[in-house]
């Protein structure tokens, strides 16, 4: 249980660390681009930690796909971009790949 707790932690600072990136204008803003780096660390600490308890795999492929769609929501959310259908489709198997890794890939 505490892999998973640690696991999203690491998902919402990697969704974290893209938001900053995409707010500091390709790096040259320097609070939200020091605020990215500083995310993604943290984000790599707590997927270190995720690893103790969960197959690298699944870890990995959970944080990575969980980031992706979160990242993929914000963008709709907070940047009003409007995704085509293919990437609706892509998102959603994505999540159902996850939901399988996690169910199934143990």
């Amino acid at each position: 249980m505490i892999g998973y707790i640690y696991l999203t932690a690491a998902i919402i600072f990697g969704i974290l660390s893209n938001n900053f990136a995409k707010i500091s204008d390709g790096y040259i803003k320097i609070i939200p681009t020091s605020l990215s780096a500083i995310s993604i660390i943290i984000a790599v600490f707590f997927i270190s930690k995720v690893m103790k308890f969960l197959p690298m795999g699944t870890a990995y492929a959970s944080y990575a796909g969980l980031v992706i769609f979160g990242t993929f929501l914000l963008s709709i959310l907070k940047f009003g971009q409007s995704p085509n259908i293919f990437a609706v489709i892509g998102c959603t198997l994505i999540v159902i790949g996850i939901i399988l890794v996690n169910s199934f890939g143990k």
